[in-house]
């Protein structure tokens, strides 16, 4: 058993575990809150400067598919060399846009710079996504003239 102190409590010995408080009228003081987990801090930060429902989907998602690329290691535990990794992978391997890069990229600056307070320095290395040559509006009077054009208007007709 353990000793009764000046407040009524008998406290328990050290070898005891912490089921085995003994108390005489007092409630043993409630534990800790748990911390919020990363995703939910995320959320809780995207809604506190009021983005949209959709860029908070899209960028839990993004966050998700980075811990997994780096088989659920925390981020906090990463840098620019995994983030450079992540968004190389998506270019190389999963043939996304560029703006898709540009958005998972975004996702991962907010949660490093937002959420996890930490700051994150040159990514360098990046195999950047392809964007898409702009063909001409308007065609040139040699282009017209070309066999190309006419059998296109003649679709057209």
């Amino acid at each position: 058993m353990g000793n009764l102190n000046g407040r009524g409590i008998i406290q328990r010995p050290s070898h005891q575990t912490a089921g085995s408080w003994k108390l005489a009228g007092v409630n043993p003081p409630p534990p800790p809150p748990a911390k919020p987990k990363l995703l939910d801090r995320v959320r809780l930060a995207i809604r506190t400067r009021h983005y949209s429902y959709k860029t908070e989907e899209a960028y839990v998602g993004w966050i998700k598919r980075f811990t997994l690329f780096h088989n659920k290691r925390h981020p906090s535990e990463m840098g620019e060399t995994e983030i450079g990794q992540f968004l190389s992978s998506l270019a190389r391997d999963s043939h996304v846009s560029a703006s898709t890069q540009n958005q998972a990229l975004n996702a991962l600056l907010f949660l490093y710079h937002q959420v996890l307070e930490k700051e994150i320095g040159l990514i360098q290395g990046v195999v950047r996504a392809k964007r898409p040559r702009r063909l001409p509006v308007i065609l040139t009077t040699k282009r017209r003239s070309s066999a190309s054009w006419a059998a296109c208007k003649a679709r057209r007709s």
